[in-house]
């Protein structure tokens, strides 16, 4: 993740009222702004590449910080993105709107090749479920095979030998 943006500064933590924690009062829409910011979809995870957790947002892609622990990673990529924001605002753009807050129809239409479609149907004549069902179920299965479970061993006390 060479090229990564590093958060310049931490933002004052914000209160629910909309205030900073010195007490000042925000200017409205910088209220609005960091509501809207906290409703992005943000994620960290370990870099092995730069030896650090990398913070990144669905709904700004181009964005990501770099830092020595997950806290400070997300925190610096929420001040980046509400500094964004602001810009977008003060330059007449709309920002994205927040994937929690879309609403989904649950319907997408997707393209498969023939054979594949032949399959399907006939996968799904087989299990007596309709083809959409059948698509519903096999997307729900997620991409990455989960982490198996670590089983956990307990020593055993000793005994002492008569």
């Amino acid at each position: 993740m060479r090229g990564t943006t590093k958060a310049i500064e931490h933002a004052p933590h914000r209160t629910q009222a909309g205030r900073t924690q010195a007490g000042r009062k925000q200017p409205a829409g910088e209220a609005k702004r960091s509501a809207t910011s906290d409703h992005y979809t943000y994620r960290v995870s370990w870099s092995h590449e730069d030896q650090e957790f990398v913070a990144s947002c669905a709904e700004f892609p181009s964005l990501s910080c770099l830092a020595g622990s997950q806290i400070e990673a997300i925190e610096g990529l929420r001040a980046l993105v509400v500094d964004v924001v602001a810009d977008m605002g003060s330059s007449g753009e709309i920002p994205p709107e927040a994937l929690a807050e879309r609403r989904f129809s649950g319907e997408f239409v997707t393209r498969v090749p023939g054979e594949l479609h032949r399959l399907l149907a006939i996968e799904a004549a087989e299990a007596g479920v309709s083809l959409n069902r059948l698509v519903s179920c096999k997307l729900a299965i997620p991409l990455r095979a989960p982490a198996p479970a670590r089983r956990t061993v307990r020593a055993r006390p000793r005994t002492a030998k008569p």
